[in-house]
């Protein structure tokens, strides 16, 4: 089970710059992009366990120094986009959590089996019924 988002605030560190994209001579101002980082292995929120599959998961999504780069540039307001890039941090903690529910092996009913040998029996005449009889 996940700790709540309040309890990785103390670990969390947030980066901002000027976003790009509309919002006129706002963009030119204000720093309203927010880059959060947070250092994995530095955790003491997660357990050893929960830590592995993270790292499985998002090996692709950390840096060299093994720190998760989340950014939000959605909003004009930095303080909304803080609280969006901190959502977006929870949510994909929460994914790479999830095991995935394990695939059941099935087999085609007898009835879809006949159909589709049907189907084939039946473009098989048809493509026979063009050739030329000598």
């Amino acid at each position: 089970m996940l700790p709540p988002p309040a309890a990785f605030l103390p670990e969390i560190t947030f980066q901002t710059s000027r976003a790009s994209g509309p919002g006129g001579q706002n963009v030119n101002k204000v720093e309203s992009r927010v880059e959060l980082r947070w250092l994995l292995q530095e955790s003491q929120v997660l357990t050893s366990l929960q830590k592995q599959l993270i790292l499985e998961k998002l090996a692709g999504q950390l840096t060299a120094e093994g720190y998760l780069l989340v950014t939000a540039q959605d909003d004009r307001s930095q303080l909304r986009n803080k609280e969006i890039a901190l959502t977006r941090f929870y949510e994909l903690l929460q994914k790479s959590l999830r095991r995935p529910k394990p695939r059941r092996a099935t087999r085609p009913s007898a009835g879809a089996v006949r159909k589709r040998l049907e189907g084939k029996r039946l473009q098989g005449e048809k493509k026979a019924n063009r050739r030329r009889l000598d």
